[in-house]
């Protein structure tokens, strides 16, 4: 999760005020938008494996 972070972080343009000023430091706008994206993707994710567990006729979802 952290390795994500910095990942949206850095295509967001955020690297290198994080770097200077650390996490805490952050305002909760530049969090937000972090964390907005980091959630868009695990949405994602979890509709990929629940459209998968559907087409394989499974009735629970793991």
């Amino acid at each position: 999760m952290d390795r994500l972070k910095w990942e949206v972080a850095e295509q967001a343009g955020l690297t290198e005020q994080i770097v200077q000023h650390g996490w805490p430091q952050m305002s909760s706008r530049a969090c937000g938008h972090i964390g907005g994206r980091i959630g868009g993707r695990m949405v994602k994710v979890m509709l990929k494996y629940a459209e998968q567990a559907l087409a394989e006729g499974s009735a629970t979802l793991k």
